[in-house]
């Protein structure tokens, strides 16, 4: 991928890669732990069409990691204020993991900058997200994190995970290779600090906390696409059949054989999946009124649509971790943010 970029908002450093110029833009954000990195599978080949912004979340890869707002709102605040440094006006915004939950978000609060949605085995479509991660947001988490990096620890782990590549299914092993590749990126503390705010903000032990269920319904005539592996063993893929229900119109494919990371797993069907999505929809303008409208109609019967949504979505828990500016519907995941810094 092209060299990374660096660019201060708010006083703190955001990496970015900007590849392409076509007059359509993806927006691409990773998930937990991660940072642009996982998408250089993928991004080269959107850039043959499209212009690509990659950036590294706060807290993430080479991006500042202060104490500050890690909240999904946050995040979705911090990737418009880096659209307005870049001189961007609508995106088509795809998002992995929690990734997802943040392009959800920044869907529902900017509609009028979005132009299409395409969720990675997203967060938000459900409680059910695996124990290891869950186990991550109790006490005593940060002080185990930090021992895990210790050299005893680290050859341990990677002959855990030397053995998996081995024995282990190929889907399990893929994603047991990407959670030992985001373990290593913490070794730094304050890279450690900025993961577990982030998880315990949409996290707690039972499972996720953050949801898009009750919005959902805004997402009416937005482009929407929901990708998945159906060997997901971090967030099932029962959520993309959720997904479905709860944005009517949406696309959905699923992976065979695919686990947590189609985008590294099977770089040339996601491609395709996403190139022949963009190319097969327009861009959703965004309608005030209708947005108003939806809102005075349709808002008091969410609690009766998300209840049952929850219910048919009762799945079984899955174990192991881990330069032509496009100018200016929604979608949901948790509360709008204020306009605070990341």
């Amino acid at each position: 991928m092209d060299e990374q970029r660096m660019v201060k908002l708010h006083g703190h450093a955001r990496a970015f890669r900007l590849l392409g110029n076509g007059p359509t833009v993806l927006l691409l954000v990773h998930g937990i732990g991660s940072d642009c990195v996982t998408w250089d599978t993928v991004a080269p080949a959107f850039a043959e069409r499209y212009t690509v912004i990659a950036p590294d979340l706060l807290g993430h890869g080479r991006s500042a990691k202060p104490r500050a707002d890690y909240s999904i709102g946050g995040y979705a605040n911090g990737l418009r204020d880096l659209l307005g440094a870049l001189d961007i006006d609508r995106v088509t915004v795809v998002g992995h993991s929690f990734g997802g939950g943040v392009a959800m978000q920044f869907a529902y609060q900017f509609p009028e900058r979005t132009d299409r949605l395409v969720v990675v085995a997203g967060g938000g479509l459900g409680s059910q997200v695996s124990v290891a991660f869950r186990a991550l947001t109790l006490p005593g988490a940060s002080v185990a994190l930090g021992l895990s990096h210790l050299p005893p620890s680290r050859l341990a782990l990677g002959a855990l995970r030397a053995a998996a590549g081995l024995v282990a299914p190929a889907a399990l092993a893929a994603d047991l290779n990407e959670a030992y590749t985001v373990h290593t990126g913490l070794r730094d503390p304050a890279a450690r600090s900025a993961f577990l705010h982030v998880l315990r903000h949409v996290a707690d032990w039972q499972g996720q906390l953050i949801t898009m269920r009750d919005r959902a319904y805004l997402a009416q005539g937005l482009p929407a696409l929901v990708v998945w592996g159906d060997q997901d063993h971090v967030l099932p893929v029962e959520h993309a059949k959720a997904a479905a229900e709860l944005m009517p119109g949406a696309q959905s494919v699923v992976l065979p054989g695919i686990g947590h990371f189609p985008h590294r797993e099977a770089p040339e069907e996601f491609v395709r999946a996403v190139t022949d999505f963009v190319e097969g929809t327009q861009p959703k303008r965004w309608d005030a009124r209708r947005w108003r409208h939806l809102l005075q109609t349709q808002s008091a019967d969410t609690s009766k649509r998300s209840s049952s949504t929850l219910e048919d979505a009762k799945y079984s828990t899955s174990t192991p971790t881990a330069d032509s500016p496009h100018k200016a519907c929604s979608d949901p995941a948790t509360h709008p943010a204020k306009d605070v810094d990341e």
